[in-house]
């Protein structure tokens, strides 16, 4: 009697997981999803505990415990990162215990994702999971999140496994050459404006330099889960599994708008290849 029940939900879920797949669009979960509110505006982070569970669960426990609340983005770069966190060597910082990377992970021969590119300059291939923009190498047997625009990752010293709290988020063109070398575990999906509106702590050589109580500050960081429901910001995520999405893809590599009138090569850089993001009313 066990066994069947088992089968049943086995097939339950299955059939759960299809009906899933077949919508264009997907609810982003809160529990997933972090609030940062900066003086300026509102930012959506969805986290992605699928691919890099240490450094999510990190970050939610202190984003729950207001670690970041007040701290500052003291190393923001035009076209690069903004940087945040506690203060070097404060007691805050220091109480925060070291990580170990999580710069790729294994996958076996059934695993899959939405292609967008072959052999693109830093991957053997490139394409989208769960709205994800990842690498992978069949050789390795191995994928791993990408630097694109929006993503957020965990600073670190030297040394690989050197993560404590302070991170960033990548608010220029994609720095590919920090992949699988840096841990990636989360992207914005909303409010990328205000990520962009951070003010810069870096100046060109002889322009006055910025003043520390300048520095963008960080009003709160919350778990999206935690707030009541009428403070939440609900989305809805563009399902990159769905047929329609690859369809996307397709029609964006060939280039058949008049518009083109030169037509570029049949290529794709998955960092300019946006997931689309709706409001839910």
């Amino acid at each position: 009697m066990m066994k069947k029940f088992t089968v049943v939900i086995i097939s339950l879920l299955t059939v759960f997981n299809a009906v899933a797949s077949d919508k264009e669009w997907r609810t982003l979960d809160p529990e997933n999803a972090i609030l940062l509110t900066l003086p300026h505006g509102k930012v959506v982070i969805e986290l992605a505990p699928q691919f890099s569970p240490n450094h999510v669960k990190r970050f939610k426990t202190l984003a729950q415990k207001g670690h970041y609340d007040g701290n500052k983005f003291y190393r923001v770069i035009d076209g690069f990162v903004a940087q945040g966190g506690p203060e070097d060597g404060s007691i805050k910082d220091k109480a925060i215990s070291e990580l170990k990377i999580e710069a790729d992970f294994s996958i076996d021969k059934n695993w899959t994702f939405t292609l967008v590119q072959q052999n693109d300059l830093f991957a053997e291939q490139t394409g989208f999971k769960e709205g994800f923009a990842l690498g992978k190498s069949d050789k390795e047997n191995k994928a791993w999140m990408l630097h694109c625009p929006g993503v957020i990752a965990m600073a670190r010293t030297n040394a690989p496994n050197t993560a404590t709290s302070h991170f960033y988020i990548t608010n220029g063109q994609a720095p590919r050459y920090l992949d699988r070398i840096m841990t990636v575990f989360g992207r914005v999906v909303y409010g990328m404006d205000h990520v962009q509106a951070i003010t810069r702590t870096s100046v060109i050589e002889g322009d006055t330099p910025v003043n520390p109580k300048d520095f963008t500050p960080m009003v709160k960081v919350q778990l999206m889960s935690d707030l009541p429901k009428e403070q939440q910001i609900r989305l809805e995520i563009k399902n990159t599994e769905h047929p329609s999405y690859a369809k996307k893809l397709s029609d964006r590599r060939k280039r058949e708008s008049a518009f083109f009138y030169k037509k570029p090569p049949p290529v794709l850089d998955i960092c300019q290849t946006p997931v689309g993001v709706r409001m839910i009313k």
